[in-house]
């Protein structure tokens, strides 16, 4: 394992240090949700755009008003647009 790479329960305690710091709730840091999200992104349009698509989901989820429901249908736009590029033969 490398220096960068987290183990399960390292990604726990920095979604703990993050809820903390920025006075988040579980809800507000939908752990396996972001990581289906990177995922899919990953599989349907390219690993460099997993990071990137998952701020654009954070901030439409934010614009529409930052709420758990808000963050769920974000990300699953952002899903279907992936799921979708691969499909359409986008570049």
């Amino acid at each position: 394992m490398s220096d960068r790479t987290l183990p399960p329960e390292a990604l726990d305690a920095w979604a703990a240090a993050l809820r903390e710091r920025f006075d988040l709730t579980a809800d507000d840091l939908p752990i396996a949700l972001i990581l289906d999200l990177a995922r899919d992104v990953t599989a349907g349009v390219a690993r460099p755009a997993a990071p990137f698509s998952a701020f654009v989901a954070g901030l439409v989820a934010g614009r529409a008003g930052g709420t758990p429901d808000d963050t769920r249908d974000a990300v699953a736009a952002v899903t279907e647009l992936a799921r979708g590029w691969q499909a359409a033969g986008a570049p």
